[in-house]
């Protein structure tokens, strides 16, 4: 058999146990585990749910994986070598630290922990182990981002920064992703008060115990929207400039929030909703004098979908000043298919990601900020 140009025979499948088969799962992460076949095997699928289990299992491509009930079986079982990790988020502390006490990389969706005590105590347990969390902030991963990490890293100075995250509902793009996700309920009434009720109490925990404000239902709320839609935005404004010093203001509410950001040399303004208009607005864009760049995203339900870059500039000409722009879009390959080629990638090499336990304690950081602005 002649060479393979990808070295393909020499890269490691990684067998890896999913736990949690809610909408995420079904519309993006056991398809996109399948397609990268040469890089990964679903062994292992883990659910409250028998029916979400027996439905999932028939998803999954190649072998027939094994099911379980059970967090801790899939993860201490030798059948996996990584772990995802796309449940409810009660239980993201919890089972990354199980996951790291077995030595084994653990992907987790947003948010990794909803208070300062949980975060601290997954940073801790990494410490100890010999494997590393992966945070899934897709956009970061984007072919477009990266690009514009470079074209903004070489403007002479920003001036101003608009983030804008103003999106449809969900099930307008789940409902024509083709996926055709089933949501179930064969669990008792018991196991879903004390998961509503672990969540509850770690929100409270963040916004009375460690960020000093009340804990109403408008507050509740709008943590739960920074900590799910909302960190999306702010890790990536984060890897673009770093921390704000303050915020100016914030004015918070539904169904859209705004809040004024400044950093040491320019203001950054944020935006963001939920709305019944089926249209995904979510952008980036950087201003100087001379140059935007912008990064544009799309739903990631809907595979295929591009991200883009978007440079407009003053360019000189014979009569004057002039204008050029130009859209750059390198690749049709979704974020959520390279953030897991980059977690394998961390995973064999034993590297530490970007989007990691330490980097997302930021998050709640600019979060503290904007709820303390607001509420005290």
């Amino acid at each position: 058999m002649g060479e393979l140009s990808n070295n393909s025979e020499l890269r490691k499948v990684l067998k890896v146990g999913i736990i949690g088969l809610g909408e995420v799962a079904q519309v993006s992460h056991i398809l996109v585990l399948n397609n990268l076949s040469s890089y990964y095997e679903i062994t292992y699928i883990c659910d409250v749910s028998q029916q979400a289990l027996d439905h999932c299992v028939k998803k999954v491509a190649g072998g027939t994986p094994k099911t379980t009930s059970s967090p801790e079986e899939l993860i201490s079982s030798p059948d996996t070598d990584v772990i995802v990790i796309c449940n409810v988020n009660a239980f993201h502390p919890a089972q990354t630290i199980l996951a790291l006490q077995h030595n084994k990389y653990v992907f987790v969706e947003k948010p990794l922990a909803l208070n300062y005590h949980d975060l601290d105590a997954i940073i801790a347990a990494e410490k100890t182990s010999e494997a590393k969390v992966f945070v899934g902030y897709q956009r970061r991963y984007a072919e477009a981002f990266v690009d514009a990490l470079k074209e903004v890293g070489g403007m002479s100075k920003i001036d101003y920064i608009r983030v804008r995250d103003i999106i449809g509902q969900n099930r307008s793009f789940v409902g024509q992703s083709g996926t055709y996700p089933v949501k179930y309920a064969d669990y008792s009434v018991e196991e879903a008060a004390d998961m509503h009720s672990t969540e509850e109490e770690m929100v409270k925990a963040a916004l009375v115990d460690e960020m000093g404000v009340t804990a109403t239902p408008e507050s509740m709320t709008m943590f739960r929207l920074f900590t799910g839609l909302g960190v999306h935005d702010f890790s990536a404004l984060r890897e673009m400039v770093g921390m704000p010093s303050r915020v100016v203001g914030a004015s918070l509410g539904l169904p859209i929030w705004n809040v004024l950001f400044q950093y040491q040399d320019f203001p950054v303004m944020y935006e963001s909703g939920i709305i019944d208009v089926p249209r995904f607005d979510a952008h980036l864009e950087i201003y100087s004098r001379e140059k935007i760049v912008r990064v544009d995203y799309d739903t990631p339900y809907v595979k295929g979908l591009p991200v883009t870059m978007t440079i407009r500039e003053r360019i000189e000409s014979a009569r004057g000043d002039g204008y050029q722009e130009r859209t750059i879009r390198k690749t049709y390959e979704d974020p959520f298919t390279l953030e897991f080629l980059e977690f394998h990638s961390c995973a064999t090499k034993k590297t530490s990601p970007k989007t990691s336990a330490m980097d997302s304690r930021e998050d709640l950081d600019l979060i503290k900020m904007i709820m303390q602005s607001a509420y005290n």
